[in-house]
């Protein structure tokens, strides 16, 4: 007998083919059972008319499934016509049923949680945005560059960082951003990225935060500012596309309307730091001239546009040493973080880079950063600096806003915040 995936079901119509997969919900009629069942690739409703078998399913049952494919009288759906139920293991009382449950208990049973229908949607439209942004990398030019986990100092201040003893050298940092070893990189391939783990320690207890979640960095030569912003445009667009056509079934079960997101084609909107404090305040917020855009200013940004908004422009006296100051004012940096409509926030930050030397050192000393742990990276200003830009976005905030979920922590298989490291 042919196995196949529930998600070919459809291309063997009326044919005898056996499933393996589990059952994550059941339900009789008289001496009928309709088993709700996956195999990871999909969901398909099995049909059973063996009273033995309906007696020994639970939630969770494994089991190999043979029978014919036919079509949902009124839903583009496939069925299975059970001929042979073969159940591997049928859990006797497994813990998370069909009534509510709460968030702890459902994190504390994380491992088992990441079965449900929504949290694989979840986890399918994050590996559709993965996916995408390889795609679109290779389309543009983009070189994977792997920076470490471990570093010597952080690019940003350590005060977020969390400190590791390193053998006979010291402390080292777990990384926050590949980005300083990705602008090395530029110099031989010319446009490159890095996507991978890094970390914070902020102890921030917003449903914005992780204390370790996924980043893709990347840096290109012989870009600037204007150039920057519309890599970033481009790559975004590419992503919901992407999501829109590939994920459909995840994003029904995730009941998110898609309306917002097929608005979302450049160009996208461009508002400096100074018009961004001037349109919260409109909106009821309270913003200083030289603050940096917190939660609430994100939020009431987000909601008031119904595409991705570039906030740029801000007084580099709270942005990071690497940023270029602006030309024409140099009190502000040539940065832009984008934030995502619907509420959802920041998703990307990033900045053209600063390429002489001797001004970089002079932010070094500016931001009380040691030189001696910055000297490779100043090698990249003597040796045929050119100017460069990059960004970052994260992904498990690009996956929220996607998917239209309130909370981060449902967008990483095992999030690990400040109150928790387990399972």
């Amino acid at each position: 007998m042919e196995k196949v995936f529930i998600k070919d079901l459809s291309k063997h119509l009326d044919k005898t083919v056996t499933i393996r997969g589990w059952i994550y919900n059941f339900r009789s009629s008289g001496k009928i059972g309709f088993l709700q069942v996956r195999d990871g690739s999909g969901f398909c409703q099995a049909i059973t008319n063996n009273p033995d078998a309906i007696k020994k399913v639970t939630l969770e049952t494994s089991a190999i499934f043979t029978g014919k494919v036919s079509k949902h009288p009124k839903k583009e759906e496939y069925e299975l016509q059970v001929s042979d139920l073969k159940i591997l293991q049928a859990p006797a009382d497994y813990p998370i049923g069909k009534k509510e449950h709460g968030p702890d208990f459902l994190l504390q049973n994380r491992h088992l949680w990441l079965r449900s229908p929504k949290q694989w949607a979840i986890q399918k439209v994050r590996h559709t945005i993965c996916y995408a942004t390889y795609e679109w990398m290779d389309k543009n030019g983009f070189t994977r560059i792997d920076a470490p986990i471990l570093t010597p100092a952080a690019c940003e201040g350590t005060t977020t960082l969390f400190e590791v003893p390193y053998f006979d050298l010291g402390k080292a940092y777990l990384s926050q951003s590949g980005q300083l070893y990705l602008e090395a990189a530029i110099f031989g391939h010319g446009r490159v990225y890095d996507f991978g783990p890094v970390f914070r320690a902020e102890k921030s207890k917003t449903r914005r935060h992780l204390t370790e979640f996924w980043m893709m960095d990347a840096e290109a030569a012989f870009v600037e500012h204007d150039e920057n912003l519309k890599l970033q445009e481009n790559l975004v667009c590419f992503i919901v596309e992407r999501v829109l056509v590939r994920n459909k079934r995840e994003l029904e079960i995730l009941e998110r309307d898609t309306r917002p997101l097929e608005k979302i084609k450049p160009p996208f909107y461009r508002l400096t730091h100074a018009e961004v404090i001037k349109k919260i305040r409109e909106l009821g917020g309270d913003m200083k001239a030289d603050e940096d855009l917190g939660g609430d200013e994100e939020t009431l940004l987000s909601k008031a546009f119904d595409k991705p908004v570039f906030v740029e422009k801000y007084p580099a006296r709270v942005k990071a040493f690497y940023m270029k100051r602006d030309p024409k004012n140099s009190d502000l940096a040539l940065c832009a973080d984008l934030i995502a409509p619907e509420g959802y926030g920041e998703i990307i930050g990033g900045s053209q880079r600063e390429e002489e030397i001797d001004i970089l050192l002079k932010r070094l000393e500016e931001h009380n950063l040691p030189r001696a742990a910055f000297e490779w990276y100043l090698d990249l200003r003597k040796y045929g600096s050119v100017p460069h830009s990059g960004f970052g976005y994260g992904l498990e905030r690009l996956t929220a806003w996607l998917c239209g979920i309130e909370h981060i922590r449902e967008t990483i298989p095992f999030p690990r915040m400040i109150y928790r490291m387990t399972p």
